[in-house]
């Protein structure tokens, strides 16, 4: 007798094709939620300071510290 009704690999292929494609999709989606892009954190501290959260002050000097670390 066969298993899986004759599909045998063939039929681990389709699986395995089908949950890549589901995966695929869920990652498209969120991507297309979340705008397509990163945000990084400067553009965060920017809109932190345009919603209020931080004073001028702060953003210079979180702004001083980013640019520090990304100096190396």
């Amino acid at each position: 007798m066969h298993m899986m009704n004759g599909y045998g690999f063939f039929g681990w292929i389709m699986i395995i094709f089908w949950i890549g494609l589901f995966i695929l999709g869920i990652l498209l989606i969120t991507n297309y939620l979340n705008g397509g892009r990163k945000r990084t954190p400067l553009q965060i501290l920017k809109e932190r300071l345009a919603k209020g959260e931080i004073s001028e002050a702060e953003y210079e000097q979180l702004k001083s510290v980013l640019e520090r670390d990304k100096r190396g």
